[in-house]
């Protein structure tokens, strides 16, 4: 639910009470805070006793962690289960070259003591799921959520929902970012706003449409301004309203958005008590059955039944027969021009994915013979196998793990993303 218009602010209180009173290096580092008449020597003890939970080490978990820690907020989790990849490096400034190849979570606490050693780092080196949310929030007094995928979005606004946190989420995305915090009993939560996750592939991730790296800098301060208000309890935090950005206009909007009395979670008569499947809720899919090399190229058509699989060694080797004229089948690309740029597989031509789902790639395909589909990472290219297959288009098959399988299994010389 958005509109437009004045919107009515509830005080929040402090969510944080005083820490222990301030040593003299505390109130040297801290001085330019202590100087803030909003903020003062009070507020500072509030920071020094605050724990707020960072989901994810990477765009926007990167700024928002340094910048915690050199606000001297006293403990600062965070939640991540990946390690360091080059591609990182263009945004995630939290990270090295060094780093590269060591989890997040690690670089990141590293990387926090030496701007701050008076915090406290908690790792949390894990997935964050149904299973573990509850725990792992409840240790908290404010959640940043830096995450990068719907799944995890409705899960932390569900968790922080039941256990009555305040959610300061922020979405990046080329270059629109958005902030709001979801606070429910004094606005809406994520749900009230977006109650249906887009449909799968719908709305392309950073990884597979860009984002410009300073994006993350300018979202990811704004969240973190509005955790430190919300632990010192000053300010009109953005709960109510929802702060949208355009990095090419270089403009900030801010959009009303209220509470859904009918919404599932925080609703008057809420119909979501548990955590569910949130993959499920968001409708992705385990991976699709894998047949052989031989059956993927040459099999029947049965829209019905799921597309097979090859592997990237497997891919190797059918490009070889073909260059031999052993066997003939075409090798699709189905992504966009600028992952191309970045790395290709040899032989592929490239048809959008688009075009699979408005059913003119198959006019564009030579008839009659096998086709191989990839993607960056194999789901986008699983969509579009299906949709060639309940076409009626025999012999199609989809590539596992995509192009980054083949970087790791047949080319390592070409870059990844």
């Amino acid at each position: 639910m958005v509109r437009t218009g004045n919107v009515r602010h509830m005080a929040i209180p402090p969510l944080v009470a005083p820490g222990p009173e301030l040593s003299s290096e505390q109130k040297a580092r801290y001085a330019r805070h202590i100087l803030l008449p909003d903020v003062g020597v009070e507020g500072q003890r509030r920071l020094s006793n605050a724990r707020v939970l960072v989901v994810g080490a990477g765009g926007l978990g990167s700024p928002a962690l340094m910048y915690l820690a050199a606000a001297g907020v006293g403990t600062i989790g965070v939640v991540d289960d990946d390690v360091v990849d080059a591609s990182n490096l263009q945004r995630q400034v939290v990270h090295g070259v060094a780093d590269v190849g060591r989890p997040k979570t690690e670089s990141a606490a590293e990387t926090v003591a030496a701007i701050n050693p008076l915090v406290t780092v908690v790792r949390h080196d894990v997935r964050l799921t149904s299973d573990n949310a509850m725990e792992i929030l409840a240790d908290y007094d404010v959640v940043l959520d830096g995450a990068d995928n719907f799944p995890t979005r409705y899960l932390v606004n569900d968790a922080c929902v039941m256990l009555g946190l305040p959610h300061v989420w922020g979405s990046i995305y080329r270059f629109d970012g958005q902030v709001s915090v979801w606070f429910a009993g004094y606005g809406p939560c994520y749900r009230c706003v977006f109650p249906d996750p887009p449909p799968p592939d719908a709305v392309p991730s950073c990884a597979t449409g860009g984002v410009l790296g300073v994006l993350c800098a300018a979202v990811g301060s704004v969240q973190v301004a509005e955790a430190v208000k919300l632990v010192v309890g000053r300010g009109e935090p953005l709960v109510g309203r929802l702060l949208v950005h355009d990095a090419l206009r270089q403009t900030w909007d801010a959009l009303t958005v209220r509470a859904d009395p009918d919404c599932p979670v925080c609703g008057q008569s809420p119909t979501v008590t548990s955590l569910v499947d949130y993959e499920q809720l968001c409708g992705l899919r385990g991976p699709a059955t894998v047949g052989t090399a031989d059956d993927a190229v040459g099999g029947p058509a049965d829209p019905t039944a799921p597309v097979g699989e090859v592997s990237a060694t497997e891919l190797a080797d059918l490009l070889a027969r073909r260059e031999r004229g052993e066997v003939h089948f075409e090798l699709v690309d189905v992504r966009e021009p600028g992952e191309r740029d970045i790395v290709s597989i040899p032989g592929a031509r490239a048809v959008h994915l688009d075009r699979f789902r408005s059913g003119e790639a198959d006019s564009e395909l030579v008839p009659g013979i096998p086709v191989i589909v990839h993607c960056k990472s194999g789901a986008r290219s699983a969509e579009a196998a299906r949709l060639l297959a309940r076409g009626g288009r025999a012999g199609v098959a989809n590539l596992s793990g995509g192009v980054l399988a083949w970087v790791r299994d047949v080319d390592p010389t070409q870059p990844t993303y």
